[in-house]
């Protein structure tokens, strides 16, 4: 299997399903996943999707399921991200460059030693300059829960951040460890300043229609993204 893309969260993979209504869904431990053919610029490629589950610990180990079930020579993670308010847009979508896991609690020994240890650099190289749409390259910090209000003031200080997300930094790291190609998209589906979050507090269908949106747009643009990835002749 050439690509692999995984969607995180259920809301996500919901608006996955709407797009592709009538495709065979098989079933994991991790959840849904089905294979369809993309145009990828006149040559039909097959891409899996994969339903990996929300936060660090089902994104890790789906992720590495997926590499030892398919063997990708890409993994594609799309979704979307919380943004900080008065830093960045909502509905920008983000091609992450770095992966910073955020919520590291260490007493014991050095806290930027284990920072750095699950910190992940991508390889964009491959990328053609000209990108299929139009992006906000950055990094992108990813913790076990929402963006609190009084976290965004040392994200953005420690580490220049201007959104963050549960799964991305978990799924980077474990495509680095096995040497293989990864993309991660991840659009700006919500923002949260000093008021607070606007689809926290029981608005969580503000999050779901722009989920809804964002996955319509990446879904999209993601044949020209991997048609980057295939050989020359492909492309």
């Amino acid at each position: 299997m050439g690509t692999v893309v995984i969607v995180s969260a259920n809301i996500e993979w919901q608006a996955i399903r709407r797009i592709f209504p009538n495709v065979a869904r098989q079933r994991s431990p991790y959840g849904q996943w089905f294979t369809i053919d993309l145009d990828t610029g006149g040559h039909e490629e097959p891409v899996l999707f994969f339903h990996g589950g929300w936060g660090k610990i089902a994104a890790a180990a789906s992720a590495q399921y997926a590499i030892d079930r398919w063997s990708p020579a890409l993994i594609v993670n799309i979704g979307t991200c919380g943004g900080f308010a008065g830093e960045v847009e909502k509905g920008t979508i983000i091609l992450v460059e770095r992966t910073i896991v955020y919520d590291i609690v260490e007493q014991m020994g050095d806290y930027d030693e284990h920072i750095a240890h699950y910190t992940t650099d991508l390889d964009l190289s491959w990328l053609d300059d000209a990108y299929p749409q139009e992006v906000y390259r950055t990094l992108l910090v990813s913790g076990d829960r929402d963006l609190l209000v009084e976290d965004i003031p040392r994200l953005k200080t420690q580490f220049g951040a201007v959104a963050g997300d549960w799964e991305s930094g978990a799924i980077a790291w474990v495509a680095a460890r096995n040497g293989v190609r990864c993309l991660i998209l991840r659009g700006v589906s919500d923002l949260v300043g000093s008021d607070g979050g606007e689809a926290y507090e029981g608005n969580i269908q503000v999050f779901a229609e722009n989920a809804a949106v964002i996955l319509e747009r990446l879904v999209h643009y993601l044949p020209a993204w991997i048609a980057d990835s295939l050989p020359v002749a492909y492309a």
